[in-house]
């Protein structure tokens, strides 16, 4: 058996979060500490037929599609034959139920480790450091809402899956769903649109800090970690779980929503960047403190609004424009431009230009970002880079091709430390750039 074996790197106890990793070698910015397959992961729905089910295989054209169910796309039979375990999950069920079948993709995954769990007889490649059936679930913390959810996609999994699949006991599935919940990794394009959801044991171990020393991309369905800051023999290995573009309170807010902890890093104890994070618009005379916390509980509860919104999928996106522009002009009168809610809003603004095919909107709102996106996350930041690639793509298609080229450099220098020099996503900008 392989047990714990990844050169340069441990597992230990770090004190006050629990189980994690460290070097025990030196790691330079940009070099890769180790990479790791999927225990189990699943193509998001709304990409089928743009990625290969099998190996997440970027295609625009020429893929094969499944004869039977004639959802699911592949490169080659290969491909399909390697994901036919996991698709025969679906592929009947999809014919059967028509358009009533819908599991989330959380069940689908949880679907797919059963299956995996039930074919595994030994320790899985992707289990080197730490066992699926060891990752951490929080049953005894959630709240009634999210055990409702839960037992909806519960419901789903016995509706929708094969009874072949053995489905073990409802307090079983409730501490699987909330280790999917916890530790699942969502798989992201260069431009950080979801592609699918995905479970490494490994990488799970990983701790959370909001000044993190490595970041995690993704290779086609393989994750992999490399360093963002010089890591020295006993460093612990620390990636961020959350968007650190905002305040502090906000952050810790959301760590414990989702993962049920407070981060004491550095950059939360002294809130380093908080006060450029809040910025306050250069007024004559200076902004009453309660004025500013209105503002600011106006901010949480509009954020909250719009992806409510948004999620439901109902509104017209000339309606979310408008939500923008008006929190925008309402936050503006005590807000700076640089303040992060209203760069929220910009950023939620520019997708909606973006998805109306707007391209003079998405510019005008994203010019304004960039800058201050680059001064508040960290140096090497996959928000910053997806942010430069998806500016440069919108210049070129402009025909604005010198703009263009300078976005997509300045986005290169950051993937090249994110994902490595060699990674397919560079080979292509490199092409892009070429083109141009």
């Amino acid at each position: 058996a392989m047990t714990g074996l990844i050169e340069g790197i441990e597992k230990f106890d770090s004190p006050g979060k629990g189980r994690g990793l460290r070097v025990t070698k030196a790691f330079k910015v940009g070099e890769l500490l180790f990479s790791s397959p999927p225990y189990s992961y699943v193509l998001s729905i709304e990409e089928r037929g743009n990625y290969c089910e099998f190996c997440f295989t970027r295609r625009k054209e020429g893929l094969a599609r499944c004869g039977k169910c004639k959802k699911a796309f592949y490169c080659n039979a290969k491909c399909q034959k390697g994901d036919w375990a996991m698709h025969k999950l679906e592929c009947s069920a999809m014919n059967a139920f028509g358009e009533n079948w819908c599991p989330s993709d959380t069940t689908r995954l949880v679907a797919r480790i059963l299956a995996k769990k039930k074919m595994m007889k030994e320790r899985c490649v992707s289990e080197k450091m730490l066992l699926i059936e060891e990752l951490q679930s929080h049953l005894e913390d959630e709240d009634n809402e999210k055990r409702e959810r839960t037992d909806t996609d519960i419901a789903a999994l016995h509706r929708f899956y094969p009874k072949h699949l053995e489905l073990p006991d409802h307090k079983d599935l409730l501490t699987l769903y909330s280790q999917v919940a916890c530790n699942g990794f969502t798989i992201e394009d260069d431009e950080l649109s979801h592609i699918g959801t995905a479970v490494y044991p490994d990488v799970a171990l990983i701790n959370h800090s909001c000044l993190p020393s490595v970041i995690v991309t993704y290779n086609g369905t393989s994750a992999e970690v490399r360093a963002v800051q010089d890591m020295k023999p006993g460093d612990e290995v620390l990636i961020s779980y959350i968007d650190l573009l905002y305040p502090t309170d906000d952050r810790n807010n959301r760590l414990r929503e989702c993962y049920y902890f407070t981060c004491d890093c550095l950059e939360c104890k002294t809130k380093s960047k908080d006060k450029a994070k809040l910025k306050i618009r250069k007024q004559r005379d200076p902004v009453e403190p309660h004025v500013v916390n209105n503002m600011i509980r106006y901010a949480r509860n509009t954020v909250r609004e719009f992806r409510a919104l948004k999620h439901v999928k109902i509104a017209p996106p000339s309606e979310l424009l408008d939500m923008c522009e008006q929190s925008l002009e309402k936050m503006g009168a005590v807000f700076d431009d640089f303040n992060v809610y209203m760069l929220h809003m910009m950023y939620q603004a520019m997708g909606v230009c973006i998805y109306m095919q707007d391209a003079d909107g998405a510019i005008r709102y994203g010019e304004k970002i960039l800058k201050p996106y680059s001064k508040l996350y960290p140096p090497y930041s996959l928000n910053v880079s997806s942010m430069y690639l998806k500016m440069g793509r919108i210049y070129i298609n402009m025909d604005r091709n010198s703009e263009g080229i300078s976005a997509l450099k300045k986005a290169m220098a950051i993937m090249e430390v994110a994902h490595g020099k060699n990674h397919p996503f560079l080979k292509d900008l490199r092409k892009e750039i070429g083109q141009k």
